[in-house]
């Protein structure tokens, strides 16, 4: 069973009315009706809020095109769709850090893209506040696009379909950065991962196998704190189901250090090194992993998160836990797993993936 959520908004527009939709600009003399969509929101996962922008047949058709558009880059080579690419989940081909025109390297490992109706910040650090906003600015990042809004309008603009999409899903109103990153926030928030082998495993469609039943335990148990105990790796307080996400920002241990991260949006230092808590559907698919791509394999990861953790200040409390005792425990104090039991973890990971997300031609360039 699927829970079908519609958030609905059938708009005319008039002569001199202004829209209920976007408050940054006003309708045009030209009557016409959007096309509500409808946005299928698996059972198991939580009713959302109501997304940023309005969901429409028009606004998400044209998102598409303009996500996968080169047009809106410096030197008419890169788009959206070529940091995140549909079938490594929407990251970046297996690159650390993404590149922009030129050939230059950014700061940032491309984060995977999929359930961003839960989202409620975007980027490593959140310095976007809903979708929009992340869409508006890698255009003129000089790491990124590097090109102007002024001169994407203008080539779109002189585009042969653009003006035509365009008034089909906004009206006779003129171009501009926000009918573009509205367009693309529409057609991300249709990105719904929800049928990897896992879900189908919980629905009974197909038997959990014995490694990734011993896996799926140990991402849902506490570190054990004697060779004696049940194995754990304590993943599920960051990444728990259905999202495999807490949304949250952590500092997960990965320097004596940290440097950045939510501190440079908020400008406290008690967030130096926390970043934003991936989801870890399609993982198999994503990597290299972390904000900045350190590890190139879920072997890595788990080896760090096993006996690799660098306490600092700003740590998770997650990551480093005081019992009634005054003992500490937690994964930084070593999650001592055999290599059985990595290799079963890795595997429940694996079983992460959704086949059908990652090829699916909805999401696939049209251009």
């Amino acid at each position: 069973m699927k829970r079908i959520l519609v958030w609905v908004l059938v708009v005319v527009f008039l002569d001199s009315c202004t829209s209920d939709i976007f408050s940054v600009y006003k309708s045009s003399p030209s009557e016409f009706i959007q096309t509500p969509y409808t946005l299928v929101i698996p059972d198991s996962f939580p009713v959302p809020l109501a997304p940023p922008v309005v969901l429409t047949e028009e606004g998400i058709a044209l998102g598409k095109k303009l996500f996968y558009e080169t047009l809106l880059s410096k030197d008419n080579t890169i788009s959206c769709g070529s940091c995140h690419a549909q079938e490594y989940g929407f990251t970046d081909n297996g690159k650390d850090l993404s590149g922009g025109v030129g050939g230059l390297k950014g700061l940032k490992n491309s984060m995977p893209i999929m359930n961003l109706v839960y989202y409620q910040s975007f980027f490593w650090n959140g310095r976007a506040i809903d979708l929009p906003h992340q869409a508006l600015m890698p255009v003129n990042d000089p790491l990124e696009m590097q090109e102007t809004w002024s001169n994407v309008v203008e080539k779109l603009n002189a585009h042969t379909d653009y003006p035509t999409l365009f008034k089909k899903a906004y009206g006779d109103v003129p171009i501009d950065s926000t009918l573009v990153t509205n367009a693309i926030a529409q057609f991300e928030l249709t990105f719904i991962s929800a049928n990897s082998e896992f879900d189908k495993m919980r629905k009974n469609i197909i038997p959990f196998t014995p490694s990734i039943t011993n896996g799926l335990s140990i991402f849902n148990t506490e570190p054990r704190k004697t060779l004696f105990d049940a194995p754990g790796g304590d993943c599920f307080h960051c990444h728990s189901v259905p999202l495999f996400t807490s949304l949250i920002f952590e500092n997960n241990g990965l320097d004596v250090n940290p440097k950045d991260g939510l501190m440079n949006v908020t400008g406290k230092a008690s967030d130096r090194g926390k970043f934003k808590v991936p989801s870890l559907r399609n993982v198999e698919k994503t990597g290299p992993y972390m904000h900045d791509g350190r590890f190139q394999t879920l072997e890595e990861v788990v080896d760090f998160y096993n006996d690799g953790i660098n306490i600092s200040n700003t740590i998770s409390p997650i990551m480093v836990k005081i019992d009634s005792n005054g003992d500490s425990s937690g994964i930084a104090n070593g999650l001592f797993l055999t290599n059985q039991e990595k290799s079963d973890l890795i595997a429940f990971l694996k079983a992460l993936t959704d086949e059908e997300f990652l090829t699916d031609p909805i999401y696939s360039n049209p251009n």
